[in-house]
């Protein structure tokens, strides 16, 4: 029998979208047989910027059990899904600050030849999200991985409407089951291709 895959989703959320998300992308991974990590990133901002919106402090306990991400998460995983809420059309600088700390990773080929795949959100339909998603697949390009984008190869996409990741538009109110399908079907052709990769290396 073949080794279960290994995901780690790794995610940033201020306020509940994102988190929403990569709890589903967790559910589909699980339902492809894999082994799921779910973490976070580290909250950089000060307590004043978080204290002056009471959601994101609201989200902020809400989330206090939820492991923080550590570079061990991605020696460990054979698959990373990365969520991130759209900053002007790029990733948040929580989650750009834990990339930047994996250069050591990296140096070392650890982060070579893994899958890699990406989700967000932005508080409307056009407020970056796939550019966000093009902008992670930089940094996937320079650590030598394996790129698995949803496409459309489930009906769902046709509704989501991006082939490039998972996203959701915020300003509509939180995360609804066309969202949630998306996210859990991206994270079910993440494990579907990693166990094909795994199997054909191992072959």
């Amino acid at each position: 029998m073949a080794d279960p895959v290994n995901v780690a989703i790794i995610y940033y959320s201020a306020t509940s979208t994102v988190h929403t998300l990569a709890r589903a992308a967790a559910e589909g991974a699980e339902k492809g047989g894999a082994r799921v990590r779910l973490r976070k990133v580290a909250e950089t901002a000060s307590p004043e910027q978080i204290s002056a919106r009471p959601e994101w402090a609201q989200h902020l306990q809400d989330t206090a059990d939820v492991a923080e991400a550590g570079h061990d998460d991605l020696e460990w995983a054979d698959a990373v899904l990365f969520g991130t809420p759209t900053r002007f059309g790029n990733p948040a600088s929580q989650l750009r600050a834990f990339i930047d700390s994996t250069g050591p990773l990296w140096f070392r080929g650890r982060l070579a030849d893994k899958v890699y795949s990406a989700f967000t959100a932005s508080n409307t339909a056009h407020g970056g999200q796939e550019s966000t998603l093009l902008a992670l697949g930089n940094t996937f390009y320079h650590w030598g991985g394996v790129i698995v984008p949803p496409g459309y190869t489930d009906p769902v996409q046709f509704q989501s409407g991006n082939p490039y990741g998972t996203s959701h538009a915020a300003g509509d109110g939180p995360p609804g089951e066309v969202a949630l399908r998306a996210a859990r079907h991206q994270a079910r052709r993440v494990v579907e291709t990693t166990a094909a990769l795994k199997a054909g290396r191992a072959a």
